[in-house]
């Protein structure tokens, strides 16, 4: 009986699962938030695709967690800044899981420099990426989404302080929002959904590895922040799940402050 029980439980739970049967594209995924939110897309029942342009040995490593955890996953490799590439990302997505309902526009590179140093090649690799990529993704996603799906676009709470010596990358995520917004009142009528999340301070192998988590810039970021503390890459996760299921249904062309009460 006891284990009637449980099993009864388990169903239950596996049935609550908010993604259920969903398909879900998310690029940069092979590590920092682009990884948390693959991996908390499959914990609520998403199939998800994981994009990567260079480290394959890191989205095969969260393929395989989520696989282990009865997720499914493949993993797609291809640099959404080139348009035959990224126009392949889609469509290997979906020829792994015969549909696609959900894109979260993830893959983003930055480079600070003051504008005495901004050149052409350190304006084009971030838009290149930034925007161009984040369009390229979607146009190719959208011969695939029907109605109830979710574009995810991960914008950055930098466009809310305007930094010195971010004018090309801040840039990048003002386009962000603007487009976040023309594209949920064009897409509107087909009954799909765009939204954006932009974080503010957070710990990712990336911030990390540029040594700007040490710089005195950060560290008063973090200071300032209402909650006490920086972000985690799963703090974003929470919110694109949300983005991502039927309980956003009435939510569109918004962009979500994810800054710990900092902007």
């Amino acid at each position: 009986m006891l284990f009637y029980c449980r099993q009864k439980i388990n169903q239950e739970k596996e049935r609550m699962k908010r993604l259920d049967g969903k398909v879900a594209l998310v690029t940069g995924a092979s590590k920092g938030i682009g990884a948390a939110i693959a991996e908390a897309l499959a914990n609520e029942g998403a199939s998800v695709a994981i994009n990567y342009r260079s480290d394959k040995a890191s989205a095969e490593k969260l393929q395989k967690k989520i696989e282990s955890a009865g997720g499914r996953a493949v993993i797609v490799g291809g640099n959404v800044a080139d348009e035959k590439e990224a126009e392949q990302v889609v469509e290997e997505a979906v020829k792994a899981f015969s549909r696609l309902d959900i894109v979260v526009n993830n893959a983003g590179v930055y480079e600070f420099a003051p504008i005495e140093s901004v050149t052409a090649e350190h304006y084009n690799y971030q838009f290149n990426t930034n925007v161009l990529g984040l369009l390229q993704i979607t146009k190719s996603a959208l011969k695939y989404l029907t109605e109830g799906g979710s574009i995810i676009n991960i914008g950055s709470g930098i466009t809310e302080i305007n930094p010195p010596a971010s004018v090309v990358y801040t840039a990048t995520k003002a386009a962000v929002d603007s487009i976040t917004k023309v594209l949920a009142k064009e897409l509107g009528g087909r009954k799909i959904r765009v939204n954006s999340i932009n974080p503010g301070v957070t710990i990712t192998e990336g911030l990390i590895k540029s040594g700007n988590l040490e710089s005195d810039f950060v560290k008063t970021l973090i200071e300032q922040t209402p909650l006490g503390r920086s972000g985690a890459p799963e703090d974003i996760a929470k919110a694109a799940v949300f983005l991502a299921s039927d309980e956003s249904q009435w939510v569109t062309g918004d962009l979500i402050l994810a800054t710990g009460g900092l902007y």
